[in-house]
């Protein structure tokens, strides 16, 4: 990511690396597990109307990590007093697979600064009753050329070439992906005792979903929204796992109808 795009902010839990573009009602993005670059077409787009401020998780890009972090309890607990400390109010709160589950863990919590969530292609949740039954794909077990299928409509698109790499481009996606492992490997990308608290995410919710993701399917998208308590679904034509990425505007013009829409907190 583009210095100019980013500045190390000092937090009480070490410096973190922030994104603080536009102006306008806030948004607070939450990135997926490939890190804060991959959205930046999305947060430059949205931030045409908005403030959209977004962090690299603790742990990932440039962002310190905590001796004492490793739970997503301790990413929601970063997020909020993030907002308490930038002082964002009536914030449209948007997160993308990992970044959707934090963003539901977040608002399970308080939706004291919220006024409206967008999760696309979240994980985070379990709601098969059966033990045996995948419900999200184990990236880490699946071939490399199986998965970028499964996570985008045109993988050789999104596929980078890492010779091409600077070694702080490389270190940076080696850091995304030992930073997700902490958080996410075990219980693998859920919290089991998350799904009886959604129905604290007393506020308005939009749940998106690429048509064809294959690392969490729609079904489970679905699922999702139902457990919600003011939700509703939509489907993104021509994208799979990463629908802000493969779709960028498309998704940017769904968050923008649905944030504005009558009723916003």
């Amino acid at each position: 990511m583009a210095d100019t795009k980013t500045v190390l902010i000092p937090t009480r839990h070490g410096e973190i690396e922030l994104y603080d573009e536009g102006g306008g009602p806030p948004l607070l993005f939450l990135h997926c597990g490939e890190g804060l670059r991959a959205s930046l077409p999305l947060l430059d787009r949205l931030a045409r109307g908005r403030r959209v401020v977004a962090a690299s998780h603790p742990g990932f890009g440039r962002s310190a990590l905590p001796p004492h972090f490793g739970r997503i309890d301790d990413l929601a607990y970063f997020y909020l007093d993030l907002l308490a400390v930038l002082d964002l109010r009536d914030v449209l709160l948007v997160g993308a697979s990992f970044g959707g589950w934090i963003a539901i863990e977040i608002a399970v919590r308080s939706t004291d600064r919220l006024a409206r969530m967008v999760v696309a292609d979240a994980v985070g949740v379990r709601f098969a009753a059966d033990e045996t039954e995948v419900e999200i794909a184990d990236i880490y077990d699946l071939p490399q050329a199986v998965l970028e299928q499964r996570s985008f409509v045109h993988p050789m698109r999104w596929r980078p070439d890492f010779s091409l790499l600077s070694d702080d481009a490389l270190m940076t996606i080696a850091r995304n992906r030992e930073a997700l492992c902490l958080y996410a490997w075990a219980p693998y990308m859920h919290n089991p005792g998350l799904r009886p608290w959604l129905h604290r995410i007393a506020l308005p919710a939009l749940v998106l979903w690429g048509e064809s993701d294959g690392i969490v399917s729609p079904d489970y998208g679905r699922a999702l929204a139902a457990a919600l308590p003011d939700a509703r679904f939509l489907l993104v034509e021509g994208a799979a796992h990463y629908p802000h990425i493969e779709q960028t505007e498309r998704f940017a013009s769904l968050v923008e109808a649905f944030a504005t829409e009558e009723g916003t907190r």
